[in-house]
């Protein structure tokens, strides 16, 4: 008994402490740090809400954007809007700004019905998007070019500092080039570049090929089928049950 018990402690342990580490990396895999970011929340139709996770430096030095980067300044929320609206990509929000590493930094929310279109917002020009569905499958494809190359003085960058597109799938992928071969909480994907190599204007190829039927779809047809037979099972069981009962 005390064995089967001693078993039982360890075991929970074991099992503990292979949580702990799964959710670590998990964490240290997500919640990384960037300079600049584009998470893209993509639909199959094409759809996507995105944001964008920056510092003003960056948006300085990447987009172009003629803003003050100072530490002191304050930060031209307004201005920030007027550059990412546009016809393709619908501005919903420009959060306060937030401080780390004695920068400034805000995110962009985005709706954008077509990202195919995508590259006609003067913010995302420096990419190009396509997307190929088929019966089968979808293939997402976008390239990555030169940045603005805009001097920015007085920021302690040393070139190490992280760029980022984050992808948010919605259904399973069957293939990814990003070089981590990583696949985050099911259907995340990132392609990581460091700010050095991102000024000097270093293309990124970013693909994905996915399954052309959404996870959602698919949970919800699992479901629907489980739920049928549930009941198939209840209405064999009340019948035999009138059978049995029933007089000879």
């Amino acid at each position: 008994m005390r064995v089967r018990g001693a078993s039982g402690v360890v075991l929970t342990a074991a099992l503990l402490v292979a949580t702990l580490t799964a959710t670590t990396g998990c964490q240290r895999s997500i919640f990384r740090q960037y300079e600049y970011e584009e998470e893209i929340y993509l639909k199959l139709d094409g759809s996507a809400t995105i944001y964008v996770n920056t510092s003003i430096a960056a948006l300085v030095a990447l987009r172009g954007l003629d803003l003050d980067a100072s530490r002191s300044a304050p930060v031209d929320r307004d201005k920030i809007r007027g550059f990412y609206d546009s016809p393709v990509a619908r501005v919903t929000r420009v959060s306060p700004p937030w401080r780390r590493d004695s920068r400034r930094y805000v995110q962009i929310r985005l709706d954008v019905d077509d990202i195919r279109q995508l590259s006609r917002a003067r913010a995302f020009d420096w990419s190009t998007y396509a997307l190929a569905p088929s019966a089968e499958q979808v293939v997402y494809r976008q390239v990555w070019g030169a940045p603005a190359g805009k001097a920015v003085t007085d920021i302690d960058w040393d070139g190490s500092e992280l760029v980022a597109v984050r992808m948010h799938l919605p259904s399973r992928i069957d293939f990814h080039n990003a070089p981590s071969r990583r696949v985050d909480r099911g259907n995340i994907v990132g392609w990581e570049q460091k700010l050095s190599e991102r000024m000097a204007g270093q293309t990124v190829t970013i693909e994905v090929r996915m399954q052309a039927q959404s996870i959602l779809y698919r949970t919800l047809t699992i479901f629907g089928l489980a739920l049928a037979a549930a009941v198939t099972v209840m209405a064999l069981i009340v019948v035999w049950v009138k059978r049995r009962g029933a007089p000879g």
